[in-house]
């Protein structure tokens, strides 16, 4: 008896162990691109971003599309934008991962939201798609 409860609670440990290795990875994996942006550092947002990532926001009621090589080849190199974040969320299931966060730019009247979706491929978390809006609620 006391083998098996000592068994389950190995195994409740490890599982936990591993769920904070992987949202420590995962916010990792954001943060290389938020302060990729904040920092103009365009290869550190290259190695969050897969090569064939888009970005997705809506415009005047339509689908806008941005390309990721676009979108990272538009950072200045070495410029400090002075944005803050806040990770909001992160959830992950296996190999696949949702998150959250708020990007605040200097000079804007409101924050932008961040929703991302993340794989870990061959044992790297990156992101493959974002999409982003403007926080209106506050």
């Amino acid at each position: 008896m006391k083998k098996s409860l000592l068994l389950l609670i190995g195994l409740f440990l490890s599982a936990s162990l591993q769920a904070q290795t992987e949202k420590k990875l995962i916010t990792d994996t954001i943060n290389d691109y938020i302060e990729g942006t904040s920092y103009g550092n365009q290869e550190q947002v290259r190695k969050a971003f897969h090569p064939d990532l888009n970005l997705y926001s809506i415009r005047n009621g339509k689908l806008n599309v941005w390309f990721g090589k676009d979108y990272i080849n538009g950072i200045t190199e070495g410029k400090n934008t002075g944005r803050k974040r806040k990770i909001l969320s992160i959830d992950y299931e296996n190999d696949v991962a949702v998150a959250k966060a708020e990007i605040i730019i200097p000079n804007r009247n409101a924050p932008f939201i961040d929703y991302f979706i993340l794989a870990k491929i061959e044992g790297k978390w990156t992101i493959i798609h974002k999409a982003y809006t403007v926080n209106t609620k506050e």
